[in-house]
Parts: structure tokens; C-alpha cells; sequence
């Protein structure tokens, strides 16, 4: 399933979401696949996939993928059945770059993102995810 697809970055995106979707319950495991396609130009892209346990009042930061000058592909696996044994302080568009946050799988997902610089030369970002679980209502 498509989350976000952004055929041709040009000037800087202040932050910006995508629609969040919804899973009839939290997916026992999460693959999501982000492609970047450099063009020229520009400094970086940041893409966090977000999930939500409160019905999207609020969201937490469970990926970050960190994109500048060179086409790149990046693929996390995720699993709610992961021990987290350690207490983890939720973020919101801010996690580490190129890193993830196992173990914590709510039923939304958005993507939160934003771009610096001026890219060009068709600059492409897209990321896919896929789950054990179905569309909710």
C-alpha cells in the first residue's frame, strides 16, 4: 500500500503529512519500503512514518528515513511482538535519522516529511508498506 508519493521534488517542503490509514487493529508485523530518486540539486529529505494509538490525536514517530544528494532505497521490518523492555519517550518528526523504533505498532500510519534545499532533475520520494492486517472503516 502507497502512503506517500511524490512524483517530482522541486523547492523545499516545510512539514507536511500524508492521510493517515487505518487497520481494522494494530498489524503484528510492518514492512515499509522507501524509494528516493535524485535528480540534482537540493540538501536533504526526511520522511518519519507515524503510528497512532489514540485514534490520530496523537502520533509517534516509529521510523525516519534520511535522504540528500544520491538515490537511495531503504526498507525497515517492524514487529509489534518485539520486547521493548526499555520505557521510550515519543516523537513527533524529530527521531534519529536512518533509524526505527521496534515493537510499537498502533492501527494509523501517516508519513510526516519535509525537504531542504532546491532539488530538481525529477527528484522523486515514495514509500510503501505492507501488513498482516486489512483496511478499517
Amino acid at each position: 500500500m502507497n502512503l506517500l508519493t511524490l512524483p517530482a521534488i522541486a523547492g523545499a517542503i516545510a512539514t507536511a503529512i500524508t492521510t493517515p490509514v487505518k487497520f481494522n487493529a494494530p498489524p503484528r508485523s510492518l514492512a515499509v519500503q522507501a524509494n528516493f530518486g535524485y535528480g540534482s540539486g537540493g540538501t536533504t529529505v526526511d520522511a518519519w512514518l507515524q503510528t497512532s494509538f489514540d485514534g490520530g490525536v496523537t502520533w509517534t514517530d516509529i521510523a525516519n528515513f534520511h535522504f540528500t544528494t544520491a538515490a537511495a532505497r531503504f526498507v525497515y521490518n517492524l514487529n509489534s511482538q518485539t520486547p521493548v523492555t526499555t520505557e521510550y519517550t515519543p516523537t513527533d518528526g524529530s527521531l534519529t535519522a536512518n533509524t526505527s523504533k521496534d515493537g510499537i505498532l498502533g492501527p494509523q500510519f501517516r508519513v510526516k516529511y519535509s525537504s531542504t534545499g532546491t532539488y530538481a532533475g525529477a527528484t522523486s520520494l515514495s514509500i510503501d508498506i505492507a501488513c498482516d492486517q486489512t483496511l478499517g472503516a
